[in-house]
């Protein structure tokens, strides 16, 4: 005869098999105790195999941070995090899950994970409007209105626009609105004709940005661009309005930054990467420009965690981080993929130039100690280049593909080492 307590036991697994948010109890290591279908079904394609151990090890490649914040998270018992967005995938295959972990004692935590894919989509729709509406109310310096042609090209100027970029009317007539843009390295500017594209299928397009003066400067601004039509339905061409946006506190800036990079190192994030890398491989591919990817992974990096702590791993990888990115130009995108393994995107920069940046950032890396709790650490790292150069056609699946490995080549050949993708291209 059943008991209570083996009744309870069994509504408390059918409720778990049956709940549809993932479900994992784990330990301070990240060994898992329980788990149940959904959370299979979430983390075993990030695993790459059917048996999932070790939270942590699955999640390296894409959220390394879990590690970390568990770490820090000095009390008793509470919730670590709270809806912590996690990409998974590269590229158009990429996931995002939203991860809560709770502890409970001090080597017992449960995470909850659940796929918010679509909802983010939506989210960044509706925060776009919002802002916009926002800007009404608070923190607007001037407002501009140009006219543009079926082509996204200016045709019309008011006064309000010369006097808010300090651009002549005869400097903007004509010129495509995209033009103007001056991103930087935390800003993914839409591409030419994606606004336009976007404008004629809903009816508007809002991006917030930097945008050029005509003294070489630049200022931040909110951009909408809405489509007029014709009697017959026809988009005859379109309003651009510009917002110039005061941004005082824990701006826009600030809050583009949390979203852009990686929560250890300082580095772009694996998100930020992706849309920026895609948007510059368009463009390359439309111009027939040249792009490069340099891929680096930190050697022996399990050996600095298993003797001297992770902690001291931290530091090796915030100080990696640190010395490429000084070594970079400021168009450059240096992110962490996960764990120990770094990504650098190279616009304009064929694959023999690609080689010249890795050397500088390996002897960068190699030259000097890294300083972790009182320790010298020698620490050097290998690298793999690939470029459209050497596979015009590539995809940006394709080149980092290609650049992995080279990284391996330079593994197996004794790493603190630089190889190519195609050595004999790049060579010719």
């Amino acid at each position: 005869m059943t008991t209570d307590l083996e009744a309870e036991n069994a509504a408390l697994l059918q409720f778990l098999y049956a709940c549809p948010a993932g479900l994992v109890e784990f330990s301070a290591a990240g060994a898992i105790g329980m788990v149940n279908p959904a959370a299979m079904g979430l983390l075993m394609p990030i695993a790459g195999r059917p048996f999932v151990i070790n939270l942590f090890d699955v999640m390296d490649g894409c959220a390394p941070e879990l590690r970390n914040m568990i770490h820090i998270f000095a009390p008793p018992q509470g919730t670590v995090c709270d809806g912590h967005r996690i990409v998974t995938g590269r590229g158009e295959r990429s996931t995002i899950l939203a991860c809560t972990i709770v502890k409970l004692t001090e080597d017992r935590y449960v995470a909850t994970l659940s796929d918010v894919t679509e909802q983010v989509a939506r989210e960044r729709r509706l925060k776009q409007a919002e802002t916009w509406f926002a800007s009404l109310l608070d923190g607007v310096d001037d407002v501009a209105v140009l006219s543009l042609d079926a082509n996204g090209c200016v045709d019309a100027v008011t006064p309000s626009a010369t006097r808010q970029t300090g651009f002549t009317e005869a400097e903007l007539l004509g010129r495509p609105f995209e033009w103007f843009d001056r991103p930087d390295r935390a800003t993914a500017m839409p591409l030419p004709g994606e606004a336009i594209a976007v404008a004629r299928r809903d009816g508007w397009y809002l991006h917030e940005g930097w945008h050029a003066l005509a003294d070489g400067g630049r200022y931040w601004c909110q951009r909408l661009v809405a489509v007029r039509n014709e009697p017959a339905g026809a988009a005859a061409g379109y309003t651009l309005v510009i917002r110039a946006v005061t941004r005082q506190g824990r701006d826009t800036a600030d809050l583009r930054r949390m979203l852009t990079r990686d929560h250890l190192t300082g580095a772009s994030n694996r998100a930020h990467f992706f849309e920026t890398a895609e948007r510059q491989l368009v463009r390359a591919l439309r111009d027939a420009g040249s792009l490069a990817l340099v891929v680096l992974d930190v050697d022996h990096f399990k050996r600095v965690n298993d003797e001297h702590g992770h902690a001291a791993g931290d530091v090796v990888l915030r100080e990696v981080a640190r010395r490429c990115e000084t070594e970079l130009r400021p168009e450059d995108i240096f992110a962490r993929l996960g764990g120990e393994e770094f990504v650098v995107l190279l616009p304009e920069i064929s694959l023999m130039k690609a080689s010249a940046v890795a050397e500088r950032l390996r002897t960068s890396l190699a030259s000097e100690p890294i300083v972790a709790g009182g320790i010298e650490l020698r620490i050097t790292a290998s690298f793999g280049c690939s470029a459209l150069d050497t596979d015009p056609a590539a995809s940006l699946a394709d080149l980092l593909a290609a650049a992995d490995n080279a990284l391996y080549n330079a593994k197996r050949s004794g790493r603190d080492r630089v190889e190519l993708s195609h050595p004999d291209q790049a060579a010719a």
